[in-house]
């Protein structure tokens, strides 16, 4: 789990990596995490959820809340289960840890409720990509997620679009989830370690550029350097 590294500096903005995608998007979804030892991970939050071919990713509605992004990689996650009780809305529940590194400590029970519905969609897509990328965890601890080293750039339109025969558990799930985000940005580097499926092959810089330019209302291109970006995890 990272805190603080997939949001653009204003935190208006989600920042995924050149050959992420963003499987589903879903608003209004309230998140609740265990008492733990990190201090701005903690009681209830409602949200922006983002299901990608690599991980979670929840940033909070509140603007002025300390969490501006909390992400899960699926090799961080461990009992992910999607309950249905029958008194009760459907909820997902799960456990995810810290990895060295990343500035964050010990493990949190976390759960997932949607007031707009989706629940049981979003979940058996979850399970989906968190079961295809155990098969290519990385056997040593994977490196922790980290502020962008460099520049990005408002995402290509690809971003929202599933490739390949792999992409099929999470098509169908589109008719519940059918909205595009907005506010996404690219960064020039590649995922730390594989996701869910085969790897997209990351966009050139300059093409990266072009495609970020190219979109119709697309908020400017940030321009960051590392110690700028650094300085939002302290």
């Amino acid at each position: 789990m990272s805190l603080n590294t997939a949001n653009t500096p204003d935190g208006a903005g989600v920042l995924i990596f050149n050959g992420e995608a963003i499987l589903l998007f879903v608003r209004d979804v309230t998140v609740q995490f265990s008492k733990n030892p990190n201090q701005l991970v903690s009681g209830k939050k409602v949200g922006l959820l983002y299901l990608t071919s690599h991980r979670i990713i929840f940033m909070p509605n509140d603007k002025t809340d300390n969490m501006k992004s909390f992400e899960m990689p699926f090799g961080c996650m461990d009992d992910v289960n999607l309950e249905q009780p029958i008194f009760g809305a459907n909820y997902l529940r799960g456990m995810v840890r810290a990895i060295p590194g990343s500035n964050l400590a010990g493990e949190i029970k976390w759960s997932l409720t949607f007031s707009k519905g989706g629940c049981i969609e979003f979940g058996m897509a979850l399970l989906n990509a968190v079961k295809m990328a155990e098969q290519r965890r990385p056997e040593n601890a994977p490196p922790p997620y980290a502020p962008p080293s460099g520049s990005f750039y408002a995402a290509p339109p690809d971003y929202f679009e599933p490739e390949g025969d792999e992409a099929t558990p999470f098509l169908s799930t589109r008719q519940t989830h059918a909205e595009r985000p907005d506010n996404v940005f690219m960064q020039e580097a590649p995922p730390p370690y594989p996701g869910m499926g085969a790897e997209r092959m990351p966009v050139a810089t300059e093409e990266l550029r072009r495609a970020g330019a190219s979109i119709t209302n697309a908020p400017p291109s940030y321009e960051q350097s590392a110690g700028e970006l650094r300085q939002r995890r302290t």
